[in-house]
């Protein structure tokens, strides 16, 4: 598979993936239908839960320069438990973790009934995925307290130049690449 930067997603783009989980597109070179609006109404016509709107003409010359005519985008989302998330990307708890991307290189249209197992295929990746993170979170939580408690045990038996001369050290605790200590009228260095 290829790897995007997230930068290659535009934030509303980033919206609509979180509001609809599949995305397709059957055709990139076809002329979009224009959908009239009653005049009557109030409000101006929403497509943005819509599965089968129009490209923005953007992605359409995207696909095309790919050579892609038809693709179907899944996202995948997880659980959020990260405040540096922005809140356009978060929805219910949820968070945008990736996309599955399918290209095709002629007009091919996934009938609803697969296009509904490929959604809930993601479901269950987003499950078993949200599993992983939450278990690496609590790994490297424990981590953090074992060497919380190793630091504060040698601080408790030796001098408190033990936590930067000894091995673990206050460096590996917070992940940096030079500490100092001041004490007594002294500074170490580290790093």
């Amino acid at each position: 598979g290829l790897h995007y930067p997230a930068t290659d997603i535009p934030q509303a783009s980033r919206f609509l993936f979180m509001k609809n989980k599949v995305r397709m597109i059957t055709d990139c070179l076809a002329p979009p239908i224009k959908v009239i609006q009653d005049k009557t109404m109030a409000q101006l016509l929403s497509l943005c839960g819509s599965t089968l709107r129009a490209p923005h003409g953007c992605h359409a010359q995207y696909m095309a320069n790919m050579g892609s005519i038809a693709s179907l985008v899944m996202s995948v989302t997880i659980n959020e438990n990260n405040d540096d998330t922005p809140s356009e990307q978060q929805q219910n708890g949820r968070k945008l973790w990736g996309l599955v991307v399918c290209h095709h290189t002629g007009p091919r249209f996934v009938p609803f009934p697969l296009r509904y197992a490929c959604e809930f295929l993601m479901q269950v990746f987003g499950i078993q995925l949200n599993k992983e993170v939450e278990l690496a979170a609590q790994m490297r939580e424990k981590h953090i307290l074992q060497m919380q408690t190793m630091l504060c045990d040698m601080l408790l038996r030796d001098t408190p130049v033990g936590i930067l001369s000894k091995s673990p050290n206050v460096m590996n605790l917070v992940n940096c690449d030079g500490a100092a200590l001041y004490y007594q009228n002294q500074f170490w260095l580290l790093g």
